[in-house]
């Protein structure tokens, strides 16, 4: 698919590799679901293409990919089939180590090799020391393209070394647009939820549909609209969410509860404006510890609820 917000993206790239000296480590920085991954995999491919080279229509030789792995032998067989699996919840130094073996030989076909490493920030802290040297001394032809929805987790050592690359969110319509392409068996109404729930990432929409998450949306609505002095409404919440949550769903909520607060927070007066803000950087910290620490999801889902219900209550407070 084509996305409307990669056109100056696109501009800077190909400005630098056209130039004499293509920087060796990019950061492609922005929140999840922009297609920072698409752009990478396409200006890789732009990146190690050389005239008079055929380059192969599927998985390119010369353009590695790291991310997260399956979880265990049995989410390996999964993948190997096809199916949907189970990863593990960060790329690990074993990675690095592996990478950077791979990085001892020439490249296959041409003289440029790249490496894709997405999300970024989801290295263990030795696979992001180990990558460190890497950058520091990077292998002729070698370049590194490293994808974040949250550049603040990398080591200050690793954004020194790299280009900074900024994706933008995208409009509401064009979010709609794309929507039309990529799910046309949803609804208008259910469009029209994605939409207004998802922050400007087509990503973050995208799953609102496919995880049928409206009720949740609904759930985290009335708990940022009043008091749950009952528990009432976080009941709502977990019933919504479901018994059982994966962490794919627990992400897409976590970034959908964050869209709501930054929403609600845009607008609400200088008295209840702090507790929101305070609120959004606790659902930060948490989507970024989620990945990568083992949470019970009953618990994690528990502190969602509690963490927009004490923005309330701070809020009822703050007006009186």
């Amino acid at each position: 698919m084509e996305w409307p917000n990669h056109t100056e993206a696109w501009r800077a790239w190909r400005e630098a590799l056209s130039g004499h000296r293509m920087h060796h480590a990019w950061l492609f920085a922005g929140k999840a679901g922009l297609g920072k991954h698409d752009f990478a995999l396409a200006a890789a491919r732009e990146l190690v293409s050389e005239d008079g080279i055929a380059q192969p229509e599927g998985a390119h030789p010369d353009i590695l990919v790291l991310t997260y792995l399956p979880k265990d032998e049995k989410e390996e067989k999964k993948r190997e089939e096809g199916k949907p699996y189970e990863t593990k919840r960060s790329i690990s130094v074993a990675q690095i180590r592996q990478m950077q073996q791979r990085l001892n030989t020439r490249p296959t076909l041409g003289s440029r090799r790249a490496v894709i490493i997405d999300p970024a920030d989801d290295m263990e802290r030795g696979a992001s020391n180990a990558l460190l040297k890497s950058l520091e001394e990077p292998p002729q032809g070698t370049f590194f393209l490293l994808v974040t929805h949250r550049p603040a987790r990398l080591l200050p050592t690793i954004r020194s070394r790299c280009r900074l690359l900024r994706f933008p969110t995208i409009g509401a319509d064009q979010i709609e647009r794309l929507l039309a392409q990529e799910a046309p068996q949803a609804s208008a109404p259910d469009r029209a939820a994605a939409i207004a729930a998802a922050g400007g990432s087509f990503g973050s929409a995208l799953n609102f549909l496919e995880m049928d998450l409206g009720e949740v949306a609904n759930a985290l609505r009335s708990l940022l609209a009043e008091p749950d002095t009952t528990f009432e409404q976080r009941g709502r919440l977990t019933k919504a969410i479901g018994p059982r949550p994966d962490r794919n769903r627990i992400q897409a909520i976590l970034e959908l509860a964050r869209a709501l607060v930054a929403e609600q927070a845009a607008t609400a007066t200088p008295q209840t404006r702090p507790g929101l803000v305070e609120t959004h950087a606790a659902l930060v910290e948490l989507a970024g510890q989620a990945p990568t620490y083992n949470f019970d999801a009953g618990l994690l889902v528990g502190e969602i609820g509690g963490l927009l219900a004490r923005a309330t209550e701070a809020s009822e407070r703050a007006n009186v």
